[in-house]
C-alpha cells in the first residue's frame, strides 16, 4: 500500500495529475520504480502551488482530516508527492483502506 503509519500521523505517496478535469480520488497505480501510489486529479493548474493546495483540500475532505494536518513533505514540483497525514494512524489507514476499496 502507499501509506505507512509513522508516529502520530501517516505517510502517503500519491501521483497527482494536475489540470485533470475535476478534484477525484482515482484509486491505487504503479509508479515507474513498481512502488504502489494513491492516484489523485485536480482541476487546478500547476502554477503558484494551487494545484498542490488543491490535492490537500482534497486529501483533506475525503480523510475527515482539518487541512493544516496535511502537508506535502516531498515532491512539491513532482507529479509524485510525498504527504504527512497528522492523527491517528488506525483512524486514517482505515479511510484510506474504505476509499480504494
Amino acid at each position: 500500500m502507499p501509506w505507512s503509519a509513522d508516529g502520530d500521523g501517516v505517510r502517503l505517496m500519491v501521483r497527482v495529475t494536475p489540470k485533470g478535469g475535476r478534484d477525484a480520488i482515482d484509486g491505487l497505480t504503479t509508479g515507474a520504480d513498481g512502488r504502489a501510489l494513491l492516484a489523485l486529479r485536480v482541476s487546478t493548474p500547476p502554477a503558484d502551488g494551487a494545484a498542490n493546495a488543491a490535492v490537500e483540500r482534497l486529501l483533506a475532505k475525503a480523510l475527515g482530516l482539518k487541512q493544516r494536518d496535511v502537508e506535502i513533505v516531498a515532491g512539491a514540483t513532482a507529479r509524485v508527492k510525498q504527504i504527512r497525514l497528522t492523527g491517528d494512524p488506525q483512524t486514517i489507514v482505515a479511510r484510506l483502506e474504505g476509499l480504494v476499496a
